[in-house]
């Protein structure tokens, strides 16, 4: 089997399990199995030295890629708390609130409602 189709073949599979996890590790190890697959396809290099291309780039990812990567998906502001999002909206009351009863008409659907306060 050509060296450049195990790299790839590794790629590919570092790439899958990445799937299964979500840290973009193994997924920066993939674009290292990439690039040594690449380099052993055009450059028709030994195994070492596709080794120190698959080591080079997976470093790199892993140091100047992964830390943006990582801030901008975790910089998204999510889905706001569910009460946070009905607060100041206007409802029409269909049955009294009270501690242990209450509902609400609110954008056409019907809420359970308690107050806030005792």
């Amino acid at each position: 089997m050509p060296l450049p189709l195990i790299w790839l073949i590794l790629a590919l599979g570092l790439a899958g399990a990445e799937a299964l996890t979500g840290d973009m590790f193994l997924l920066m190890l993939a674009g290292g199995a990439l690039a040594a697959s690449g380099s052993s396809w055009l450059f028709d290099l030994p195994l070492w030295a596709d080794g120190a291309v698959f080591l080079v780039v997976s470093v790199l990812l892993l140091v100047l890629v992964r830390p943006a990567l990582r801030r901008r998906f975790e910089a998204g502001r999510g889905l706001p708390e569910p009460v946070k999002a009905l607060e100041g909206k206007t409802a029409l009351v269909l049955d009294r609130v009270a501690q242990h009863e209450g509902q609400v008409k609110l954008d056409g659907e019907v809420w359970t409602a308690r107050p806030l306060n005792d």
